[in-house]
C-alpha cells in the first residue's frame, strides 16, 4: 500500500490520477481505517487530505452560512458555539457518530461519502439544505448532499472526485433544526430510524420545512409530502398525523435483526412529530 500526503486537492487528484488499483481518500479514516483492518478492503494508495489547507475550518461565509472543512471532526463542530446555535440539528447528528474517542476523528465529509443509509450526520445535513464543493477530473462542481449517496456503501460522485468542502445555507430569522434516532442500545449503535427536520416560522406559521429520513430506504430520504405537510400550519395536531402518513409512506425498510418493517415505519411515525415539536419549538427560541 502506498500513502500520500499531497498539500493541494490538485495534487490529491494527480495521485488519484495514477493510481492503478483501489484507491481510498483519508479525512478523520473512522470508515476507511476500520474496513483496512477488518479485511474488508486494502487500498493500494491512501491518499490523506488532512494536510490541505482549511480542511480543518469552520468558517463563516459572506451570505451568513456557514462552510466546514472536510477535516472538521464531530468533536470540534460540537464546541463550536455559534454553529451548534444555529444548526444544532446537524450538530447533533454528528455527535451521535460512534464512541468520544470516535468524535475526536471522524468527519461530516467521510460519514457522507461511506454511502450508508444509517449514517446519523446525514439526515440533519439533508434538512438543512446542505451543499458540498466536489473537485474532480472534470473540474469543480456543487452537489445538493441529497444527491450524493446512491446506496448501501455506494455514492453518485464520479471516479476520483473529491468533497472539498461542506456548506450550510444563512439560517435565518425563526429557524430550527433537529435531530432524533431510534437505537436497540443506549449508546454506540447505528441508527435503526433517523428523522431530521429544519423549518423556518413567519409569526407561529410554518414558512418553508424540509424533511428527511434515514435507515429506512437505500439512501437517505429527503421527503417532500412530509414537508408539505407542515407548512402553513402551527403543528396542530393535525399538521402532526398528516406529516406522520407522510413519513410513513415513504420509508422503505427492510426486515433484518434489529427491526420489522412494520416497527420501522412505526418508529418513523413517532420520530416524526418529536422531531418537528424539537425543530419548532427552537424556532420559535423556547428549546437550545
Amino acid at each position: 500500500m502506498h500513502y500520500h500526503k499531497p498539500h493541494t486537492f490538485e495534487d490529491a487528484l494527480k495521485i488519484a490520477a495514477n493510481a492503478r488499483g483501489v484507491t481510498r481518500f483519508l479525512a478523520g479514516g473512522t470508515d476507511v481505517l476500520v474496513q483496512l483492518r477488518a479485511g474488508i478492503v486494502t487500498p493500494d494508495d491512501l491518499i490523506d487530505l488532512k494536510l490541505i489547507p482549511g480542511v480543518h475550518d469552520i468558517a463563516r461565509t459572506a451570505d451568513g452560512g456557514w462552510t466546514i472543512g472536510i477535516a472538521v471532526s464531530g468533536a470540534e463542530l460540537g464546541r463550536h458555539a455559534a454553529l451548534v446555535a444555529e444548526w444544532p440539528g446537524v450538530v447533533e447528528g454528528m455527535n451521535l457518530v460512534g464512541s468520544t474517542q470516535v468524535q475526536g476523528r471522524a468527519t461530516l465529509a467521510g460519514n457522507l461519502c461511506n454511502g450508508s443509509p444509517a449514517a446519523d450526520s446525514v439526515p440533519g445535513l439533508v434538512a438543512a439544505g446542505a451543499t458540498v464543493s466536489v473537485i474532480g477530473p472534470n473540474g469543480t462542481r456543487k452537489l445538493a448532499v441529497e444527491d450524493i449517496p446512491a446506496s448501501p456503501g455506494r455514492t453518485h460522485l464520479q471516479a476520483g472526485e473529491i468533497v472539498t468542502a461542506i456548506h450550510l445555507p444563512p439560517r435565518g430569522a425563526q429557524g430550527g433544526d433537529a435531530y432524533l434516532r431510534f437505537i436497540p442500545r443506549t449508546e454506540m449503535d447505528i441508527a435503526v430510524v433517523g428523522c431530521a427536520i429544519s423549518l423556518t416560522l413567519d409569526g407561529d406559521k410554518i414558512a418553508t420545512a424540509r424533511v428527511a429520513l434515514g435507515a429506512v430506504a437505500p439512501k437517505v430520504l429527503l421527503v417532500a409530502d412530509a414537508a408539505a405537510a407542515l407548512i402553513g400550519t402551527t403543528l396542530d395536531d393535525k399538521a402532526l398525523a398528516a406529516l406522520q402518513a407522510a413519513a410513513t409512506a415513504a420509508a422503505q425498510p427492510i426486515t433484518d435483526r434489529r427491526g420489522t418493517v412494520e416497527f420501522r415505519k412505526d418508529v418513523t411515525a413517532v420520530l416524526a412529530a418529536r422531531t418537528a415539536r424539537i425543530a419548532y419549538a427552537r424556532a420559535k427560541g423556547a428549546v437550545k
